[in-house]
């Protein structure tokens, strides 16, 4: 070893970073994986002409609608674990495309409901198709499904239902 690697190292181990792989740190994996799932949905999602994120919203108001009626657009974002002024902008795309629309809440007009039109349900059918397949093929090398849905749901801090545990 160099004199300047060895210098090098004992001033790494004076400050902590370590003398491994950051190929072994969870954190760095997670975000290749990451990075790896969303490149593999933006493709799969592809002939639907969706983005990654028109795709969770749009999916995610059908799903909330469907369980709990119209859900405002606050909702949809804590739901989504997205932005709010993103939200919206995404929303009125979505709108503009005639997948969603949004009307002023009957009890407060400041707030804006949200509901799937049958082409967003069309759109949004293709889209969860198209990533539930990807999930199969991707996921599947990870073994138990239920374990790793488990272990993703600690790691985001939710319970089965998606509700914060905090």
């Amino acid at each position: 070893m160099t004199a300047r690697a060895k210098a090098t190292r004992a001033a790494d181990a004076a400050t902590g970073h370590p003398d491994r792989s950051a190929w072994e740190k969870p954190g760095f994996l997670l975000w290749h994986a990451t990075l790896r799932w969303q490149r593999a949905v933006t493709a799969a999602l592809k002939p639907t002409g969706l983005t990654h994120v028109q795709f969770v919203l749009l999916a995610s108001t059908w799903f909330l609608e469907d369980r709990e009626g119209p859900p405002s657009q606050r909702e949809l974002a804590e739901h989504a674990g997205t932005d709010a002024m993103m939200t919206s902008q995404v929303l009125r795309a979505l709108e503009a495309e005639g997948l969603v629309e949004r009307h002023a809440d009957p009890a407060d007009a400041r707030i804006k409901r949200l509901t799937v039109t049958a082409a967003g349900r069309a759109a949004a059918g293709a889209g969860l198709a198209a990533v539930d397949q990807l999930d199969r093929e991707f996921f599947g090398p990870a073994g138990d499904r239920g374990a790793l849905v488990g272990q993703l749901l600690a790691l985001a801090g939710r319970d089965a239902d998606g509700a914060p545990l905090d």
